[in-house]
């Protein structure tokens, strides 16, 4: 029989994505989704750090969370995302029922480490960066399961080199990177393809996506000149 998950998100859009994925290599895995946790022998709480009352708020939902797992044999609960990420260690100190904590940068490895989990216990592994010869960096590259058929969120940027005393996204979800404009292109293609209409392209800078890697032509801009090239696949409505 098919173990079964359920995904809980806290957060913004680009956690919103990164569960997407999350659900993707779980059912690429074998697992199917249910809609609570007393069906669920998984649950992922996927986090974010950013939001008030954050870190109150996952721990709250992982007290709750211990008489259900203690009530049948076999079941997991997962924490990922940015406060995952932020706090390392410190959640499998203050909820040592938790098997498995992952960060922003190895969403790919999520069905792994719940396998591997089940033999050895609790694990913990947050990267410090994101793998860059592969496709853990840019989350979009991994398979997904939406809510929604008619639209989808399109990684073109992850992290930021600001650098803001306030702001904690460096240290979440790293130096500033941009995607190669073809995979984003043949992304939003594929899309299109299956029905997409709308597309919302995600990065924490949108606007300084590729000043890196791209050069203005005529004073156009890489993200400028990405807009146009998304605009111009045929069944993309909006952007």
């Amino acid at each position: 029989m098919s173990r079964r998950y359920v995904v809980r998100t806290f957060g913004c859009q680009m956690n919103e994505h990164d569960s997407e994925r999350i659900a993707g290599v779980l059912e690429a895995d074998g697992m199917v989704p249910v809609d609570n946790e007393d069906d669920a022998d998984v649950v992922v709480l996927n986090t974010c750090c950013i939001r008030e009352n954050a870190d109150n708020k996952l721990y709250g939902t992982l007290g709750w969370l211990k008489p259900w797992k203690d009530s049948a044999e076999g079941r997991q609960i997962v924490v990922a995302g940015c406060l995952a990420q932020k706090d390392r260690d410190t959640v499998a100190s203050k909820a040592p029922w938790v098997d498995v904590v992952l960060g922003t940068h190895n969403v790919h490895r999520t069905a792994e480490l719940v396998s591997e989990s089940r033999m050895r216990g609790q694990i913990v592994e947050i990267l410090d960066e994101a793998v860059l010869d592969d496709h853990a960096l840019f989350p979009s590259a991994l398979p997904a399961v939406r809510d929604a058929s008619f639209n989808a969120w399109v990684t073109i940027q992850i992290g930021c080199d600001n650098h803001c005393a306030f702001c904690i996204v460096p240290k979440t979800r790293g130096d500033e990177r941009s995607r190669p404009m073809d995979d984003i292109v043949a992304e939003c293609r594929a899309l299109a393809a299956r029905g997409v209409r709308e597309i919302t392209l995600l990065g924490q800078i949108v606007t300084s996506y590729g000043r890196r890697d791209y050069v203005h032509t005529g004073g156009v801009t890489p993200f400028v000149q990405l807009l146009e090239r998304v605009n111009a696949i045929a069944g993309i409505e909006r952007i």
